[in-house]
Protein backbone atom coordinates (compact mmCIF):
# COMPACT_ATOMS: atom_id res chain seq x y z
CA UNK A 1 0.00 0.00 0.00
CA UNK A 2 1.18 3.50 -0.60
CA UNK A 3 3.16 5.03 2.43
CA UNK A 4 1.00 9.13 1.66
CA UNK A 5 -2.60 7.48 2.07
CA UNK A 6 -4.35 9.42 4.63
CA UNK A 7 -5.36 7.93 7.57
CA UNK A 8 -8.85 8.74 7.14
CA UNK A 9 -8.89 5.71 4.38
CA UNK A 10 -9.49 2.73 5.77
CA UNK A 11 -5.62 1.61 5.00
CA UNK A 12 -3.11 0.03 7.06
CA UNK A 13 -0.44 2.25 5.98
CA UNK A 14 -0.81 5.92 7.22
CA UNK A 15 1.07 9.30 7.60
CA UNK A 16 3.71 9.56 10.05
CA UNK A 17 6.13 11.79 10.59
CA UNK A 18 9.64 11.90 9.11
CA UNK A 19 12.36 14.41 9.05
CA UNK A 20 12.15 16.18 4.94
CA UNK A 21 15.33 15.42 3.04
CA UNK A 22 18.57 17.72 3.52
CA UNK A 23 17.54 21.03 2.27
CA UNK A 24 20.63 21.67 0.32
CA UNK A 25 19.58 18.45 -1.92
CA UNK A 26 15.67 19.94 -2.13
CA UNK A 27 17.52 23.22 -3.66
CA UNK A 28 19.42 21.29 -5.88
CA UNK A 29 16.39 19.40 -7.30
CA UNK A 30 13.82 22.05 -6.73
CA UNK A 31 12.60 25.00 -8.74
CA UNK A 32 13.53 28.21 -6.84
CA UNK A 33 12.96 29.04 -3.36
CA UNK A 34 11.73 25.15 -3.11
CA UNK A 35 14.68 24.65 -0.45
CA UNK A 36 12.98 27.19 2.11
CA UNK A 37 9.39 25.64 1.71
CA UNK A 38 8.24 24.52 5.53
CA UNK A 39 6.38 21.82 6.03
CA UNK A 40 3.10 22.37 7.94
CA UNK A 41 0.22 20.23 9.14
CA UNK A 42 2.01 17.65 10.21
CA UNK A 43 2.22 14.37 11.03
CA UNK A 44 3.14 14.24 6.75
CA UNK A 45 5.26 11.25 5.88
CA UNK A 46 6.60 12.36 2.30
CA UNK A 47 6.19 15.92 2.20
CA UNK A 48 9.68 16.57 0.57
CA UNK A 49 8.62 14.43 -2.63
CA UNK A 50 6.76 17.38 -3.89
CA UNK A 51 9.69 19.19 -3.89
CA UNK A 52 11.92 16.86 -5.91
CA UNK A 53 11.70 17.90 -9.10
CA UNK A 54 9.55 21.00 -8.59
CA UNK A 55 9.60 23.58 -12.11
CA UNK A 56 10.31 26.92 -11.59
CA UNK A 57 7.07 27.93 -13.54
CA UNK A 58 5.02 25.21 -14.00
CA UNK A 59 2.28 25.79 -16.31
CA UNK A 60 -1.24 26.33 -15.30
CA UNK A 61 -2.63 23.17 -17.06
CA UNK A 62 -0.39 20.02 -16.40
CA UNK A 63 -0.61 16.67 -17.94
CA UNK A 64 -0.78 14.31 -15.34
CA UNK A 65 -1.11 10.77 -16.93
CA UNK A 66 0.41 11.24 -21.34
CA UNK A 67 -1.94 11.63 -23.56
CA UNK A 68 -1.12 7.35 -24.32
CA UNK A 69 -1.63 6.15 -20.90
CA UNK A 70 -4.18 3.96 -20.58
CA UNK A 71 -7.28 4.66 -18.94
CA UNK A 72 -10.28 6.62 -18.93
CA UNK A 73 -9.65 10.76 -19.76
CA UNK A 74 -9.92 12.74 -16.80
CA UNK A 75 -9.54 16.53 -16.72
CA UNK A 76 -9.60 17.35 -12.58
CA UNK A 77 -9.55 21.24 -12.11
CA UNK A 78 -10.54 23.42 -9.78
CA UNK A 79 -10.30 27.58 -8.03
CA UNK A 80 -7.73 28.39 -5.53
CA UNK A 81 -8.65 30.99 -2.53
CA UNK A 82 -8.03 32.37 0.46
CA UNK A 83 -9.87 31.99 3.52
CA UNK A 84 -11.62 34.80 2.36
CA UNK A 85 -12.26 33.72 -0.93
CA UNK A 86 -10.12 35.20 -2.98
CA UNK A 87 -7.96 33.75 -6.12
CA UNK A 88 -4.29 32.99 -5.50
CA UNK A 89 -2.26 33.40 -8.36
CA UNK A 90 1.50 31.69 -8.26
CA UNK A 91 0.18 28.78 -5.42
CA UNK A 92 1.72 25.26 -6.78
CA UNK A 93 -0.57 22.49 -6.73
CA UNK A 94 0.86 18.87 -6.92
CA UNK A 95 -0.41 15.83 -7.77
CA UNK A 96 0.62 12.25 -8.05
CA UNK A 97 -1.63 8.87 -8.79
CA UNK A 98 -2.02 5.08 -9.55
CA UNK A 99 -2.50 3.99 -13.18
CA UNK A 100 -5.61 2.65 -14.54
CA UNK A 101 -4.62 -1.27 -12.88
CA UNK A 102 -3.97 0.87 -9.20
CA UNK A 103 -0.43 0.89 -9.44
CA UNK A 104 2.24 4.03 -8.87
CA UNK A 105 4.16 2.98 -12.11
CA UNK A 106 7.61 3.03 -11.34
CA UNK A 107 7.51 3.47 -7.54
CA UNK A 108 10.60 1.34 -5.37
CA UNK A 109 12.24 1.11 -9.24
CA UNK A 110 12.69 4.34 -10.81
CA UNK A 111 16.24 5.71 -11.24
CA UNK A 112 14.46 9.41 -10.42
CA UNK A 113 14.34 9.85 -6.73
CA UNK A 114 10.60 11.89 -6.79
CA UNK A 115 9.30 8.91 -9.41
CA UNK A 116 10.93 6.19 -7.49
CA UNK A 117 8.50 7.62 -4.26
CA UNK A 118 5.37 8.10 -5.85
CA UNK A 119 5.57 7.00 -9.36
CA UNK A 120 5.78 8.66 -12.71
CA UNK A 121 2.02 9.96 -12.32
CA UNK A 122 3.22 13.32 -11.07
CA UNK A 123 2.78 16.91 -11.87
CA UNK A 124 2.65 20.42 -10.50
CA UNK A 125 0.16 22.76 -12.01
CA UNK A 126 0.92 26.64 -10.82
CA UNK A 127 -2.78 28.60 -10.32
CA UNK A 128 -3.21 31.41 -12.74
CA UNK A 129 -4.86 35.06 -12.25
CA UNK A 130 -8.19 33.72 -11.39
CA UNK A 131 -6.89 31.36 -9.04
CA UNK A 132 -7.63 28.30 -11.54
CA UNK A 133 -4.99 25.03 -12.42
CA UNK A 134 -6.06 21.57 -13.67
CA UNK A 135 -4.97 18.16 -14.11
CA UNK A 136 -5.05 16.40 -17.63
CA UNK A 137 -4.87 12.24 -16.43
CA UNK A 138 -6.96 9.17 -16.36
CA UNK A 139 -8.79 7.75 -13.67
CA UNK A 140 -7.01 5.94 -11.06
CA UNK A 141 -7.64 2.41 -10.26
CA UNK A 142 -8.46 0.88 -6.52
CA UNK A 143 -5.22 -0.29 -5.23
CA UNK A 144 -5.10 -4.41 -6.30
CA UNK A 145 -6.46 -6.59 -3.92
CA UNK A 146 -8.41 -4.40 -1.53
CA UNK A 147 -11.45 -2.23 -1.82
CA UNK A 148 -9.58 1.66 -1.48
CA UNK A 149 -11.54 4.01 -3.35
CA UNK A 150 -9.88 5.42 -6.45
CA UNK A 151 -8.23 8.53 -5.13
CA UNK A 152 -5.57 11.01 -6.41
CA UNK A 153 -3.35 12.90 -4.06
CA UNK A 154 -2.76 16.73 -3.63
CA UNK A 155 -0.63 18.90 -1.77
CA UNK A 156 0.20 22.42 -1.97
CA UNK A 157 3.34 24.82 -2.34
CA UNK A 158 2.85 28.14 -1.21
CA UNK A 159 6.82 28.84 -1.88
CA UNK A 160 8.56 29.73 0.73
CA UNK A 161 5.51 29.71 3.27
CA UNK A 162 4.32 26.61 3.53
CA UNK A 163 3.92 22.82 2.30
CA UNK A 164 0.67 20.56 2.77
CA UNK A 165 -0.98 17.59 1.80
CA UNK A 166 -5.11 18.20 1.63
CA UNK A 167 -7.43 15.64 1.06
CA UNK A 168 -6.99 13.42 -1.39
CA UNK A 169 -9.64 13.57 -4.54
CA UNK A 170 -12.12 10.48 -3.98
CA UNK A 171 -15.17 10.19 -6.59
CA UNK A 172 -18.68 9.87 -5.33
CA UNK A 173 -19.56 7.47 -8.05
CA UNK A 174 -16.63 5.11 -7.10
CA UNK A 175 -18.51 2.08 -5.57
CA UNK A 176 -15.89 1.63 -2.75
CA UNK A 177 -16.61 5.05 -1.24
CA UNK A 178 -19.56 3.75 1.03
CA UNK A 179 -20.80 6.58 3.61
CA UNK A 180 -18.62 5.39 6.15
CA UNK A 181 -15.50 5.43 4.36
CA UNK A 182 -16.58 8.98 2.66
CA UNK A 183 -17.57 9.91 6.66
CA UNK A 184 -14.32 9.02 7.46
CA UNK A 185 -11.97 10.68 5.18
CA UNK A 186 -13.69 13.77 4.76
CA UNK A 187 -10.97 16.03 7.21
CA UNK A 188 -11.70 19.16 4.96
CA UNK A 189 -7.92 19.74 4.61
CA UNK A 190 -7.74 22.26 2.17
CA UNK A 191 -11.70 22.11 1.43
CA UNK A 192 -13.84 18.84 0.88
CA UNK A 193 -12.00 16.46 -1.34
CA UNK A 194 -15.05 14.19 -2.46
CA UNK A 195 -15.87 15.17 -6.47
CA UNK A 196 -19.04 14.43 -8.63
CA UNK A 197 -17.27 13.56 -11.91
CA UNK A 198 -19.34 14.46 -14.83
CA UNK A 199 -19.18 12.38 -18.74
CA UNK A 200 -17.34 14.74 -20.79
CA UNK A 201 -17.13 13.94 -24.98
CA UNK A 202 -13.71 12.49 -23.96
CA UNK A 203 -14.19 10.92 -20.69
CA UNK A 204 -14.74 12.79 -17.46
CA UNK A 205 -13.99 15.97 -16.12
CA UNK A 206 -14.25 16.84 -11.70
CA UNK A 207 -13.94 20.03 -9.70
CA UNK A 208 -11.79 19.99 -6.79
CA UNK A 209 -11.40 23.52 -5.26
CA UNK A 210 -8.92 24.73 -2.17
CA UNK A 211 -9.02 26.87 0.05
CA UNK A 212 -5.63 27.39 1.52
CA UNK A 213 -4.64 26.61 5.09
CA UNK A 214 -8.28 25.51 5.87
CA UNK A 215 -7.99 22.69 8.30
CA UNK A 216 -4.04 22.35 7.92
CA UNK A 217 -2.53 22.50 11.70
CA UNK A 218 0.11 25.42 12.22
CA UNK A 219 -1.03 27.16 9.07
CA UNK A 220 1.19 30.22 8.84
CA UNK A 221 -1.90 32.48 7.19
CA UNK A 222 0.70 33.05 3.89
CA UNK A 223 0.78 36.46 2.07
CA UNK A 224 -0.44 36.25 -1.59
Amino acid sequence: MHRSTPPSIPNPAARVARVPILLVLLVACSGVGAGTTPVVGLPCEDCDVPLIGLPAAPPATALLAPADEPGQRLRLHGRVTDAQGRPRQGVVVYAHQTNQQGIYPGEKTDAAPGVRQHGRLRAWAATDADGRYAFLTVRPGSYPGTRMPQHIHLYVIERGCALYYIDDVLFRDDPHLTPTVARKAAQGRGGPGIVAPVRVADGWEATRDIVLGRNIPGYPGCAP
